[in-house]
């Protein structure tokens, strides 16, 4: 069983792009072999970094389940909306809380959305930056979402059939990239 982490970055009140998330949540539960969990940030009240959480003893016991999903999460797709051109400074803040050897040799989606026409792309430039900083590996197919408010419903429900084809393509080849790096891992083993 393969563990994936979505993270919706976004700590806004109105989440736009947890729409998004809950969306790609939806797609991949039921899948075989994956074990698919949704994290959402505006849940965590997470203060600012000021220690890497390294192991259990330094991370605040109200903490310690967020540290067990970080640390066995197997990938991660991150999803953020676009900030003045950036990606959410919380998603950072969060990632940052943990230890690169969480994040290494990961595959890494990035999903972004806007209520422009596009899509967030500012911020999936940026997210390209980040994770290889984080010693993770990016699937080059994102999910750049330009008017999100009218692809998806508040539930996470596709709007816009349209739409259908880039998320199934974006899911597709970032658990291609997910399976091979997992392949890889058990060769070294």
């Amino acid at each position: 069983m393969t563990n994936i982490l979505i993270i919706s970055g976004s700590p806004r009140e109105e989440s736009v792009s947890l729409r998004l998330a809950k969306h790609l949540f939806e797609s991949l539960k039921n899948r075989n072999e994956i074990s698919v969990d949704l994290l959402d940030i505006r849940a965590l009240d997470l203060p600012s970094i000021q220690v890497v959480w390294k192991n259990e003893e330094v991370v605040p016991s109200e903490y310690l389940p967020l540290l067990q999903k970080m640390k066995n999460a197997e990938g991660f797709i991150l999803v953020s909306p676009e900030y003045n051109g950036g990606y959410s400074s919380d998603l950072k803040n969060l990632l940052d809380h943990f230890p690169k050897s969480f994040y290494k040799q990961k595959a890494f989606g990035i999903v972004t959305g806007s209520l422009g026409s596009l899509g967030g792309m500012r911020a999936a430039q940026k997210l390209l930056h980040l994770i290889p900083a984080l010693f993770g590996i990016a699937s080059p197919f994102m999910m750049i979402t330009p008017q999100m408010d009218k692809k998806f419903d508040e539930a996470g429900n596709l709007l816009d059939e349209a739409f259908a084809g880039n998320i199934e393509k974006f899911i597709s080849e970032y658990l291609w990239l997910l399976n091979r790096l997992k392949s890889y891992e058990n060769q070294l083993i």
